[in-house]
């Protein structure tokens, strides 16, 4: 286990840091319509923030459900999942939101995931404790909803992160499907068993 989402907890850190200290550098990074003529933005604003809060909540969700994620699926998987999750959150939210900055869409990617290979884990959501399955539809659900809410919060990427997510999960859950169980059996000549018993059982 290579411990990727501490790496890119930390990251993110590091480049909020800048954020703070250095004027433009949210601007160079952040996924607007300037993608089309620079790509890397996609990848880029993952590791963006808004605010501290936006920060901290973002780091939370990444280091509770990444480090368990990525010691279920592998430390590369997981690197995979996490950034294909976010850039194809990023793609899609392109189309709808004039900018958009944050690693929600990729740790929404990572909550598919585990909701999939774990769907019965329980974890602590919305104020109550609950099985992954279900927070996963609650999540589900809130984001429908705040599709017709006006917000701040890109209510598309969460959606479009989860969703790649779970076909991971799906991917990943065939792959590792726990073989069943057999019975070894040893056979034993007839001959030695009359020996043994005519040794040991007069």
């Amino acid at each position: 286990m290579k411990f990727y989402s501490i790496w890119l907890s930390l990251v993110c850190i590091l480049i909020f840091i800048l954020q703070v200290l250095i004027p433009g550098v949210t601007d160079l990074g952040i996924l607007n319509h300037s993608a089309i003529e620079q790509p890397w933005r996609f990848v880029t604003s993952i590791f963006l923030h808004a605010s501290i809060i936006h920060l901290i909540y973002n780091l939370f969700a990444l280091l509770f459900f990444g480090m368990i994620t990525e010691k279920l699926i592998g430390s590369r998987r997981f690197l995979l999942m996490f950034f294909v999750s976010g850039i194809i959150a990023n793609i899609i939210s392109f189309n709808f939101y004039p900018s958009s900055l944050g690693a929600s869409g990729a740790i929404y990617g990572v909550m598919g995931c585990l909701t999939v290979i774990q769907p019965l884990m329980t974890i602590w959501a919305f104020s109550l404790p609950m099985p992954m399955f279900v927070a996963a539809i609650l999540w589900v659900a809130a984001g429908f909803i705040g599709l017709f809410v006006p917000s701040d919060t890109g209510h598309i990427a969460h959606l479009s992160g989860i969703s790649v997510g779970i076909i991971f999960g799906i991917i990943f859950r065939a792959k590792h499907k726990k073989p069943k169980n057999y019975t070894c059996k040893i056979k034993i000549p007839e001959e030695h068993m009359k020996q043994w018993e005519n040794q040991w059982m007069k």
